[in-house]
């Protein structure tokens, strides 16, 4: 038992040293000398139930292969990976402090190539720190707990799909609820527009939120209603309508790094409203639940967001942040992301637009 306990402690501490780069490989030899542990370590079911764990896992996520087909092989090698990912990343850190809990999903018959192909597809750009002191602060003690949610002014969770889509996402999340903020009625805008007309930006194959924001910016392009220009999961031909047609545009936008400066973030977020934000989403591949506190670097960003809110009424304080891959994925749709320490580079590129 002694020897059982060192090697998960071994393989734990390799896990926290290591980069997002290396973390990111799930085949390494570290992750199967852990499933070997548990195996030995008389968790051998977890091998033997793999596969009806995968017949479960298909009639769940209405995956439909052909038994024992080219493809279904390759997609249950990459299930059983993720079982061994998921055992490692919940072992390496004990589940106190609302810690993040990785299991099965809709990615679970992903490898971690294609998952980062089809998903992580944002760009990441430098943006200046924030230093400007002369902005308007906050009068008086941040709440603490703040939630735009709360306010009725952030849309339903929204699902990309196989669109490389998410930067679109988060700057369009973040426009309709500065919209709403300034007593509108909350509009759900076109998402493919963006997509389809930011030309700088590469549609579903990946783009950055601030190149976004500063084609809107410029153009003065109007976000019409997703109802007008509804969103199909691949990039297509720009479609242009009248001046008259109903649609917002935004007139400024800033974009800082607020590295060590997340306490003036969360005025931002008061101030401005929902932020739209790039971070290193790797293990979001496996995650259920829970504060993400460990298991994400902030040193390859690669996917946008959106904060809504935050929350530090409890030991850990953490960030609420909006995904864009469905309601069935995470807290409902959102993620929570542990304040404070810039996990997952949270804080590296943020955004918010004004009207």
């Amino acid at each position: 038992m002694r020897g059982y306990i060192l090697l998960v402690l071994v393989a734990a501490n390799g896990l926290c040293a290591l980069s997002g780069k290396i973390i990111s490989d799930f085949h390494s030899d570290s992750y199967r000398t852990v499933h070997n542990v548990l195996s030995v370590s008389g968790h051998g079911g977890l091998v033997k139930s793999e596969t009806s764990e995968f017949r479960l896992f298909r009639e769940k996520f209405n995956r439909s292969f052909v038994a024992d087909s080219k493809d279904f092989l390759l997609k249950l090698d990459n299930f059983k990976a993720s079982i061994r990912r998921h055992s490692f990343l919940n072992l390496s850190f004990d589940s106190s402090n609302n810690s993040a809990q990785y299991g099965i999903n809709q990615f679970s018959d992903f490898s971690t190539t294609e998952f980062r192909e089809q998903y992580l597809k944002a760009r990441p750009e430098k943006v200046p720190l924030f230093t400007n002191l002369k902005e308007e602060r906050f009068h008086g003690p941040l709440p603490l707990r703040f939630d735009w949610r709360d306010k009725k002014v952030v849309t339903p969770v929204q699902n990309q799909q196989s669109c490389g889509g998410c930067w679109a996402f988060s700057v369009v999340g973040g426009i309709e609820s500065v919209y709403g903020i300034q007593g509108h009625s909350l509009e759900e805008l076109s998402v493919q527009q963006v997509i389809d007309c930011s030309y700088k930006n590469k549609g579903c194959n990946g783009g950055s939120t601030v190149v976004a924001l500063n084609w809107l910016n410029q153009t003065k392009e109007k976000l019409v209603k997703e109802l007008d220009y509804p969103f199909k999961a691949l990039t297509g031909i720009c479609h242009y309508f009248a001046k008259s047609h109903f649609g917002v545009s935004i007139k400024d936008f800033v974009a800082y790094d607020f590295s060590g400066q997340e306490e003036i973030m969360m005025e931002k977020l008061v101030n401005w409203g929902p932020l739209a934000v790039t971070v290193d989403a790797v293990s979001w591949q496996d995650y259920l639940g829970g504060v993400i506190q460990h298991h994400c670097s902030s040193q390859e960003a690669n996917h946008a967001v959106l904060i809504t809110g935050y929350d530090r009424t409890g030991d850990v304080p953490y960030w609420i942040v909006r995904n864009s891959w469905g309601a069935s994925w995470g807290n409902e749709g959102y993620v929570y992301i542990k304040m404070g320490s810039n996990v997952c580079g949270i804080a590296d590129t943020v955004t918010a637009a004004f009207l």
